[in-house]
Protein backbone atom coordinates (compact mmCIF):
# COMPACT_ATOMS: atom_id res chain seq x y z
CA UNK A 1 0.00 0.00 0.00
CA UNK A 2 1.35 3.46 -0.82
CA UNK A 3 2.18 6.03 1.82
CA UNK A 4 -0.76 8.27 2.65
CA UNK A 5 0.04 12.02 2.61
CA UNK A 6 -1.95 14.10 5.06
CA UNK A 7 -3.87 17.02 3.58
CA UNK A 8 -4.91 20.08 5.50
CA UNK A 9 -7.95 19.34 7.66
CA UNK A 10 -10.59 21.71 8.94
CA UNK A 11 -12.67 24.23 7.02
CA UNK A 12 -10.26 24.65 4.10
CA UNK A 13 -11.80 24.60 0.63
CA UNK A 14 -9.50 21.85 -0.63
CA UNK A 15 -10.36 19.57 2.27
CA UNK A 16 -14.08 20.21 1.78
CA UNK A 17 -13.72 19.42 -1.92
CA UNK A 18 -11.86 16.21 -1.11
CA UNK A 19 -14.68 15.20 1.20
CA UNK A 20 -17.24 15.80 -1.56
CA UNK A 21 -15.20 13.70 -3.99
CA UNK A 22 -15.30 10.77 -1.57
CA UNK A 23 -18.92 11.26 -0.42
CA UNK A 24 -20.33 9.01 -3.13
CA UNK A 25 -17.27 7.29 -4.60
CA UNK A 26 -17.68 4.16 -6.68
CA UNK A 27 -15.62 1.10 -7.55
CA UNK A 28 -15.30 -1.15 -10.57
CA UNK A 29 -15.00 -4.93 -10.71
CA UNK A 30 -14.93 -7.75 -13.22
CA UNK A 31 -16.73 -11.06 -12.98
CA UNK A 32 -13.48 -12.58 -11.74
CA UNK A 33 -13.33 -10.29 -8.69
CA UNK A 34 -16.08 -11.89 -6.57
CA UNK A 35 -13.68 -13.40 -4.06
CA UNK A 36 -11.74 -10.15 -3.74
CA UNK A 37 -14.94 -8.18 -3.19
CA UNK A 38 -16.13 -10.61 -0.52
CA UNK A 39 -12.82 -10.19 1.30
CA UNK A 40 -12.79 -6.40 1.04
CA UNK A 41 -16.49 -5.64 1.58
CA UNK A 42 -15.95 -4.78 5.26
CA UNK A 43 -13.84 -1.81 4.12
CA UNK A 44 -16.44 -0.45 1.68
CA UNK A 45 -19.31 1.72 2.99
CA UNK A 46 -22.76 0.16 2.68
CA UNK A 47 -24.56 1.30 -0.44
CA UNK A 48 -21.39 2.08 -2.40
CA UNK A 49 -21.85 1.75 -6.15
CA UNK A 50 -19.85 -1.09 -7.69
CA UNK A 51 -19.81 -1.17 -11.49
CA UNK A 52 -19.68 -4.65 -13.01
CA UNK A 53 -17.77 -4.43 -16.26
CA UNK A 54 -18.66 -6.13 -19.55
CA UNK A 55 -15.30 -7.62 -20.44
CA UNK A 56 -14.82 -9.81 -23.51
CA UNK A 57 -14.32 -13.44 -22.60
CA UNK A 58 -16.59 -13.32 -19.54
CA UNK A 59 -19.98 -14.99 -19.77
CA UNK A 60 -23.32 -13.34 -19.11
CA UNK A 61 -23.86 -15.79 -16.25
CA UNK A 62 -20.60 -14.78 -14.57
CA UNK A 63 -21.49 -11.08 -14.88
CA UNK A 64 -24.88 -11.77 -13.30
CA UNK A 65 -23.20 -13.70 -10.47
CA UNK A 66 -20.89 -10.73 -9.85
CA UNK A 67 -23.82 -8.28 -9.73
CA UNK A 68 -25.66 -10.62 -7.35
CA UNK A 69 -22.60 -10.74 -5.08
CA UNK A 70 -22.48 -6.93 -4.95
CA UNK A 71 -26.17 -6.86 -4.03
CA UNK A 72 -25.78 -9.56 -1.38
CA UNK A 73 -22.97 -7.64 0.30
CA UNK A 74 -25.15 -4.54 0.75
CA UNK A 75 -23.56 -2.58 -2.08
CA UNK A 76 -25.23 -1.22 -5.24
CA UNK A 77 -24.45 -3.13 -8.44
CA UNK A 78 -24.34 -1.25 -11.72
CA UNK A 79 -24.08 -3.76 -14.59
CA UNK A 80 -22.35 -2.54 -17.75
CA UNK A 81 -23.97 -2.97 -21.15
CA UNK A 82 -21.48 -2.96 -24.03
CA UNK A 83 -23.58 -2.00 -27.05
CA UNK A 84 -21.35 -3.27 -29.85
CA UNK A 85 -20.78 -6.63 -28.16
CA UNK A 86 -24.51 -7.44 -27.98
CA UNK A 87 -25.45 -9.74 -30.84
CA UNK A 88 -29.22 -9.17 -30.72
CA UNK A 89 -32.08 -7.52 -28.86
CA UNK A 90 -32.90 -10.98 -27.51
CA UNK A 91 -29.41 -11.29 -26.01
CA UNK A 92 -29.80 -7.92 -24.28
CA UNK A 93 -33.22 -8.88 -22.95
CA UNK A 94 -31.88 -12.21 -21.72
CA UNK A 95 -29.13 -10.42 -19.79
CA UNK A 96 -31.59 -7.94 -18.30
CA UNK A 97 -33.99 -10.77 -17.41
CA UNK A 98 -31.25 -12.67 -15.60
CA UNK A 99 -30.14 -9.56 -13.72
CA UNK A 100 -33.68 -8.66 -12.68
CA UNK A 101 -34.09 -12.10 -11.11
CA UNK A 102 -31.04 -11.62 -8.88
CA UNK A 103 -30.80 -7.90 -8.07
CA UNK A 104 -32.93 -4.78 -7.83
CA UNK A 105 -32.25 -3.62 -11.37
CA UNK A 106 -32.54 0.17 -11.33
CA UNK A 107 -29.16 1.41 -12.56
CA UNK A 108 -27.00 0.38 -15.53
CA UNK A 109 -24.00 1.82 -17.33
CA UNK A 110 -24.13 1.86 -21.13
CA UNK A 111 -21.04 2.16 -23.31
CA UNK A 112 -20.46 1.65 -27.02
CA UNK A 113 -17.67 -0.88 -26.53
CA UNK A 114 -14.38 -1.31 -28.33
CA UNK A 115 -15.31 -3.45 -31.34
CA UNK A 116 -14.57 -1.80 -34.68
CA UNK A 117 -17.92 -3.07 -36.01
CA UNK A 118 -21.00 -3.94 -33.94
CA UNK A 119 -21.75 -7.63 -33.44
CA UNK A 120 -25.49 -6.93 -33.58
CA UNK A 121 -28.06 -4.14 -33.91
CA UNK A 122 -26.51 -1.63 -31.49
CA UNK A 123 -24.03 0.77 -33.04
CA UNK A 124 -23.43 2.71 -29.84
CA UNK A 125 -24.76 3.47 -26.36
CA UNK A 126 -27.43 5.77 -27.77
CA UNK A 127 -28.90 2.87 -29.76
CA UNK A 128 -29.35 0.88 -26.55
CA UNK A 129 -30.91 3.89 -24.82
CA UNK A 130 -33.33 4.39 -27.73
CA UNK A 131 -34.33 0.70 -27.78
CA UNK A 132 -36.82 1.24 -24.95
CA UNK A 133 -35.64 -1.92 -23.21
CA UNK A 134 -34.11 -0.09 -20.26
CA UNK A 135 -37.45 1.40 -19.20
CA UNK A 136 -39.16 -1.93 -19.88
CA UNK A 137 -37.02 -3.53 -17.18
CA UNK A 138 -37.62 -0.78 -14.64
CA UNK A 139 -34.24 0.89 -14.99
CA UNK A 140 -34.36 4.47 -13.74
CA UNK A 141 -30.72 5.62 -13.87
CA UNK A 142 -28.27 5.28 -16.75
CA UNK A 143 -24.56 5.95 -16.54
CA UNK A 144 -22.72 7.03 -19.67
CA UNK A 145 -19.05 7.44 -20.51
CA UNK A 146 -16.88 10.49 -21.19
CA UNK A 147 -13.26 11.14 -22.11
CA UNK A 148 -11.70 14.36 -20.74
CA UNK A 149 -8.42 13.68 -22.58
CA UNK A 150 -10.13 12.55 -25.77
CA UNK A 151 -10.65 9.15 -27.34
CA UNK A 152 -8.11 7.44 -29.64
CA UNK A 153 -10.76 6.64 -32.25
CA UNK A 154 -13.29 9.49 -31.92
CA UNK A 155 -12.66 13.18 -32.55
CA UNK A 156 -13.52 15.81 -29.93
CA UNK A 157 -16.52 17.26 -31.77
CA UNK A 158 -18.13 13.82 -32.05
CA UNK A 159 -17.47 13.12 -28.37
CA UNK A 160 -19.30 16.28 -27.33
CA UNK A 161 -22.16 15.57 -29.73
CA UNK A 162 -22.54 12.03 -28.40
CA UNK A 163 -22.56 13.24 -24.80
CA UNK A 164 -25.19 15.89 -25.52
CA UNK A 165 -27.34 13.48 -27.56
CA UNK A 166 -27.34 10.88 -24.79
CA UNK A 167 -28.13 13.47 -22.14
CA UNK A 168 -31.04 14.81 -24.20
CA UNK A 169 -32.51 11.39 -24.96
CA UNK A 170 -32.25 10.21 -21.36
CA UNK A 171 -33.99 13.35 -20.13
CA UNK A 172 -36.74 12.97 -22.71
CA UNK A 173 -37.30 9.39 -21.53
CA UNK A 174 -37.53 10.51 -17.91
CA UNK A 175 -34.37 8.62 -16.96
CA UNK A 176 -31.82 9.94 -14.48
CA UNK A 177 -28.23 10.01 -15.65
CA UNK A 178 -24.64 10.32 -14.51
CA UNK A 179 -21.36 10.54 -16.38
CA UNK A 180 -18.31 8.40 -15.66
CA UNK A 181 -14.98 9.44 -17.12
CA UNK A 182 -12.01 7.51 -18.38
CA UNK A 183 -9.21 7.45 -15.83
CA UNK A 184 -6.40 9.97 -15.97
CA UNK A 185 -3.25 11.02 -14.15
CA UNK A 186 -3.54 14.80 -14.55
CA UNK A 187 -6.23 16.98 -12.98
CA UNK A 188 -5.85 19.92 -15.36
CA UNK A 189 -7.65 18.40 -18.39
CA UNK A 190 -10.33 16.97 -16.10
CA UNK A 191 -11.06 20.35 -14.50
CA UNK A 192 -11.12 22.11 -17.88
CA UNK A 193 -13.43 19.45 -19.29
CA UNK A 194 -15.75 19.66 -16.26
CA UNK A 195 -16.04 23.42 -16.70
CA UNK A 196 -16.92 22.91 -20.39
CA UNK A 197 -19.53 20.27 -19.47
CA UNK A 198 -21.30 22.73 -17.20
CA UNK A 199 -20.94 25.60 -19.69
CA UNK A 200 -22.80 23.42 -22.21
CA UNK A 201 -25.69 23.10 -19.77
CA UNK A 202 -25.06 19.48 -18.77
CA UNK A 203 -25.87 19.18 -15.07
CA UNK A 204 -25.63 15.41 -14.53
CA UNK A 205 -23.34 14.25 -11.71
CA UNK A 206 -19.87 13.27 -12.91
CA UNK A 207 -17.78 10.40 -11.57
CA UNK A 208 -14.16 11.25 -12.23
CA UNK A 209 -12.15 8.15 -13.05
CA UNK A 210 -8.88 7.59 -11.21
CA UNK A 211 -6.60 4.58 -11.15
CA UNK A 212 -6.31 2.67 -7.90
CA UNK A 213 -2.82 1.78 -6.65
CA UNK A 214 -0.87 -0.36 -9.11
CA UNK A 215 2.63 -0.83 -10.47
CA UNK A 216 3.81 1.90 -12.80
CA UNK A 217 4.21 -0.69 -15.52
CA UNK A 218 0.54 -1.69 -15.16
CA UNK A 219 -0.65 1.92 -15.13
CA UNK A 220 1.29 2.79 -18.26
CA UNK A 221 -0.02 -0.32 -20.02
CA UNK A 222 -3.64 0.62 -19.33
CA UNK A 223 -2.95 4.25 -20.22
CA UNK A 224 -1.53 3.27 -23.61
CA UNK A 225 -4.46 0.92 -24.27
CA UNK A 226 -7.05 3.57 -23.41
CA UNK A 227 -5.40 6.59 -25.02
CA UNK A 228 -4.78 8.30 -21.67
CA UNK A 229 -2.04 10.92 -21.48
CA UNK A 230 0.96 9.53 -19.60
CA UNK A 231 3.67 11.98 -20.55
CA UNK A 232 7.00 12.53 -18.86
CA UNK A 233 5.44 15.64 -17.27
CA UNK A 234 2.73 13.53 -15.64
CA UNK A 235 5.24 10.95 -14.46
CA UNK A 236 7.30 13.77 -12.96
CA UNK A 237 4.23 14.97 -11.09
CA UNK A 238 3.95 11.55 -9.56
CA UNK A 239 7.59 11.65 -8.56
CA UNK A 240 8.31 8.73 -10.87
CA UNK A 241 10.81 7.89 -13.54
CA UNK A 242 9.55 6.12 -16.64
CA UNK A 243 12.71 4.03 -16.53
CA UNK A 244 11.87 2.84 -13.01
CA UNK A 245 8.86 0.70 -13.86
CA UNK A 246 8.87 -1.69 -10.93
CA UNK A 247 7.58 0.80 -8.37
CA UNK A 248 3.94 1.42 -7.57
CA UNK A 249 1.70 4.45 -7.28
CA UNK A 250 -1.67 5.47 -5.96
CA UNK A 251 -3.80 8.38 -7.13
CA UNK A 252 -2.58 10.72 -4.34
CA UNK A 253 -1.28 13.46 -6.70
CA UNK A 254 -4.38 13.77 -8.85
CA UNK A 255 -6.63 13.76 -5.76
CA UNK A 256 -4.62 16.61 -4.26
CA UNK A 257 -4.86 18.56 -7.53
CA UNK A 258 -8.56 17.87 -8.02
CA UNK A 259 -9.45 18.93 -4.48
CA UNK A 260 -7.36 22.11 -4.82
CA UNK A 261 -8.96 23.05 -8.14
CA UNK A 262 -12.59 21.98 -7.79
CA UNK A 263 -15.12 24.78 -7.59
CA UNK A 264 -18.75 23.60 -7.23
CA UNK A 265 -19.97 26.77 -8.93
CA UNK A 266 -17.95 25.96 -12.08
CA UNK A 267 -17.62 22.19 -11.94
CA UNK A 268 -20.91 21.04 -10.40
CA UNK A 269 -21.46 17.68 -8.70
CA UNK A 270 -18.33 15.50 -8.95
CA UNK A 271 -17.25 12.34 -7.13
CA UNK A 272 -14.63 9.64 -7.67
CA UNK A 273 -14.72 6.35 -9.56
CA UNK A 274 -11.81 3.96 -8.90
CA UNK A 275 -10.44 1.66 -11.58
CA UNK A 276 -8.72 -1.12 -9.57
CA UNK A 277 -5.90 -1.94 -11.98
CA UNK A 278 -3.78 -3.20 -9.10
CA UNK A 279 -6.57 -5.36 -7.68
CA UNK A 280 -9.95 -4.67 -6.11
CA UNK A 281 -8.92 -5.61 -2.56
CA UNK A 282 -5.80 -3.46 -2.75
CA UNK A 283 -7.85 -0.51 -4.00
CA UNK A 284 -10.45 -0.88 -1.24
CA UNK A 285 -7.69 -1.02 1.38
CA UNK A 286 -6.06 2.07 -0.09
CA UNK A 287 -9.31 4.03 -0.07
CA UNK A 288 -10.08 3.14 3.54
CA UNK A 289 -6.58 4.13 4.69
CA UNK A 290 -6.60 7.35 2.67
CA UNK A 291 -9.97 8.42 4.05
CA UNK A 292 -8.93 7.70 7.61
CA UNK A 293 -5.62 9.51 7.27
CA UNK A 294 -7.16 12.57 5.64
CA UNK A 295 -10.38 12.69 7.63
CA UNK A 296 -12.79 12.40 4.72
Amino acid sequence: MSTQPVLATGPGRAHDALGRLFDDFSLEMTAKDIEQLEGAARLVPAGTIVSVTFLPGESFASRVDAAACVHRLGLRPVPHLSARRLTSAGELEGFLDALAERIELRHVFVVAGDLAEPAGPYEDALAVIRSGLLEKYGIRHVGISAYPEGHPAIDTARLWQALEDKQRDLAERGLESSIMTQFGFDADPVLSWLAEVRARGIVAPVRVGVAGPASIKTLLRFAARCGVGASAKVMQKYGLSITRLLGSAGPDPILAELSAGLDPARHGDASLHFYPFGGLARTAEWIAAYRQTNGV
